[in-house]
């Protein structure tokens, strides 16, 4: 950061609420038909209504106002980056403020989907582009000479021939009473000083050294605190409540009952009020409270898995169909079957779900919390609550991870509940436990798959049916249809199979469900992939040649296996005992791939090898990827190897990190990962796909290595024969 910067405190920025002083300010926005749009305002009269992105005032200071929260992923780096690189401004030299779903700064204010720069990238270029137009033209004006004589760098607008120099800042004024272009040029990608290049995340330093304010650092004063008591069996309905043995603990000053809204499964819980959060725990542990069950403390993994089973017996809902697949299975000479399941898994992020609410006289509400979709909040809360949006102020923190556990706004409802009740502000927070155990969780999910090959081998029908319940369940949900969602990916594999027929069987679950990282895709590919190979074992083909053999045409897949053949150095002989796997996987959010090698210990496998190759298109952060695919694969061996979640007797088994725990530094391998990143138009996710094809390939690997098929996650990987 330059000297004139240096007093700037960042952590203000992420509480500021105007815009204040004369400046230039830029925003990227969305017609009535979708195709972006790019308008000026005056900061003096904040008149534009749609998404100020950019501003300058007359001090020099750049401001980019980011749309996308930060979970971890890197958007308050790649985000202004985008904007940064056409605005010819140096990323040390921003400033960078959250917005916090204002309606001026348009709908798409959130993140999920690893859409964040795949969704963006030309818009946000465009609006840095555009600002640059009109400060050149500013400065062309002050000078009086050709606009094409002037160019922009660090920040600063300079003239060829004579080599004067002018500031961003000293140029706002003028620059904002210009009419944006609505066509700016942009850079050609060799000319790029950020993007593509492995650059340092703006907000690392500040987590590394505690100043980063996430939603659980949140306070004003006047605060009071709340700990919550929902009942652990879900389903259950609040009957009483004695809060006499609450009240007498020191610090509580309240008992009060909230609702939690998660989609259709609604639930109250108790919460005790509290001046600190000890005391609300405390207070929360005396509470005396009777559930009616109804009948749910019954319910309990084991039957719901056989229940999934026998469920898969039905015919289920066609997803897609090409070709006879009934036809060719029946007459084939080779024919497979098998059956794959994938557990319950929790979010587990470090940070718990927390939210500080605020009602104020004149029916005004101000909130502060750790969420991945603010422009929801804002359009939700203001209708559910009666609250005018102007009177709705969201102040975005950093998330201490997402995963999805945050694209829900059930734990901020809570605390607007309870500071509404009592007339203070609230802090709610949830323990670890409460995280653990309410939920929402990833859903179980088991495939029956299907496959047949010719006398030659070639693979000639496949099926895939999925059983699994909703994420998204409505009242008027029609369970005779297939779920999109639940289905991810399978019918959009770029393998050449002439007949094939997918499916979905709807399995209601009463428990909350949510989309985890890379959503379904988690538990699809490693049934997909790993069923690929059993096809390729009983074609006696290499596994990787039987998929490029399904892959006649050039496709983003082929280009995949390809470079992961290359880099893995796939047919180099391996010592006796070791094993080699591949997968890959393409969705909505992106496409990967991985080579995962192991070798025999003991009675299990030791994972020695694993290369990823991830494909963009075009890359904003080489760094940043990396670290998103290497946590992917985190994330995505954690959910293979360690329990999962279970429920016996209505209630979730597993508590804390005791019992559910995450891959330990010295159990994860290191993850090599290669780029491929050829400039083109097509843009693809980073924060997900580095996960769906990771347990396949392990799996696979496994397979080939002590001969044992895993058709079940979670497993002990020192366990496998």
């Amino acid at each position: 950061m330059n000297q004139q910067k240096s007093s700037i405190d960042r952590r203000n920025f992420l509480r500021l609420t105007g815009l204040t002083g004369a400046g230039l300010i830029m925003g990227m926005g969305v017609k009535a038909d979708g195709s972006a749009i790019i308008e000026n305002i005056t900061a003096a009269n904040n008149a534009f209504e749609l998404s100020p992105l950019v501003m300058i005032d007359q001090s020099g200071v750049v401001t980019i106002f980011n749309t996308k929260p930060e979970i971890g992923q890197g958007t308050y780096q790649s985000i202004p980056a985008l904007i940064a690189e056409e605005l010819e401004v140096p990323m040390d030299k921003l400033a960078i403020k959250q917005t916090g779903g204002e309606k001026k700064y348009g709908p798409a204010q959130f993140v999920g989907g690893s859409s964040s720069v795949r969704t963006n990238y030309t818009s946000l270029r465009k609006v840095g582009a555009a600002a640059k137009e009109m400060l050149l033209t500013a400065a062309s004006k002050q000078w009086n000479v050709p606009v094409a004589e002037c160019y922009a760098e660090n920040a600063t607008v300079i003239h060829r021939p004579s080599g004067k120099k002018i500031g961003y800042g000293e140029l706002a004024e003028a620059a904002s009473k210009l009419e944006a272009p609505k066509n700016p040029t942009l850079k050609n990608a060799k000319d790029f000083k950020i993007l593509g290049k492995s650059a340092p995340r703006m907000d690392i330093p500040m987590k590394v050294n505690g100043t980063a304010k996430f939603g659980i650092d949140a306070a004003v004063p006047g605060m009071v605190y709340a700990s919550i008591e929902r009942c652990k069996v879900f389903g259950s309905k609040l009957v009483s409540f004695d809060a006499t043995a609450a009240k007498n603990i020191k610090g509580v000053i309240a008992v009060e009952t909230c609702e939690r809204i998660h989609g259709i499964y609604k639930s109250e819980g108790v919460a005790v009020i509290a001046e600190n959060y000890w005391a609300a725990l405390q207070g929360r542990k005396a509470l005396v409270v009777k559930w009616d069950h109804q009948g749910n403390e019954q319910f309990n993994s084991k039957d719901y898995e056989q229940s999934m089973r026998e469920a898969a017996k039905k015919e289920g809902a066609v997803e897609h169909q090409q070709g006879n697949f009934d036809q060719a299975f029946t007459g084939a000479p080779v024919k497979l079957e098998a059956f794959y399941e994938t557990p319950v898994v929790s979010h587990s992020p470090i940070e718990p779900m927390n939210c500080l609410a605020s009602w104020s006289e004149g029916n005004k509400l101000e909130i502060w919390t750790s969420t991945q979709v603010p422009g929801s909040v804002v359009n939700e809360f203001s209708k559910t609550y009666g609250v005018k949006q102007e009177d709705l102020k969201l102040h975005v923190l950093f998330n201490g991870g997402g995963f999805g556990r945050r694209l829900y706004p059930d734990y901020i409802h809570e605390a607007v509940q309870l500071s509404k009740k009592i007339g203070k502000p609230v802090k709610s927070i949830w323990t670890r436990e409460d995280d653990t155990q309410q939920g929402p969780f990833r859903p179980m999910t088991f495939s029956a798959m299907k496959g047949a090959l010719d006398a030659s081998g070639k693979a000639i029908a496949f099926q895939h049916k999925v059983i699994s319940g909703t994420l998204d369940m409505k009242k008027d949900y029609d369970i005779t249809k297939a779920d999109g969602t639940m289905t991810e990916g399978i019918s959009e594999q770029k393998y050449e199979i002439e007949h094939m027929k997918n499916l979905y069987v709807h399995h209601y679950l009463h428990v909350p469900l949510a989309a985890w990282r890379a959503v379904t895709s988690t538990t699809l590919a490693f049934a997909h992939e790993c069923f690929i190979d059993e096809m390729a074992v009983a074609a006696k083909k290499d596994p990787m040649q039987f998929r490029l053999g399904m892959l006649p045409k050039e496709s983003d897949t082929k280009k995949i296996l390809n470079k992961l053949k290359e880099v893995s150095n796939w047919d180099k002989p391996l010592p006796a005992g070791w094993g080699r796997g591949v997968a890959q996987y393409e969705f909505f959010a992106g496409q990967a791939g991985f080579v995962i090698e192991v070798s025999k210990k003991g009675t299990g496998v030791k994972i020695e090898k694993v290369v990823a190759v991830i494909d963009l298109g075009t890359v904003v952060n080489p760094d940043n990827t990396r670290a998103q695919v290497e946590g992917s694969a985190v994330m995505a061996l954690t959910a293979a190897i360690k329990g999962g979640i279970t429920f016996d007797k209505g209630a979730t088994v597993q508590s804390n990190y005791h019992n559910n725990p995450l891959v330990r530094i010295n159990e994860m391998p290191k993850v090599e990962v290669h780029i491929l990143a050829d400039g083109g138009d097509k843009i693809k996710g980073v924060g997900e796909p580095g996960l769906p094809p990771f347990a396949p390939a392990l799996c696979n690997a496994i397979f080939a290595a002590t001969g044992k098929r895993i058709r079940r996650l979670p497993f002990d990987i020192n366990k496998i024969v």
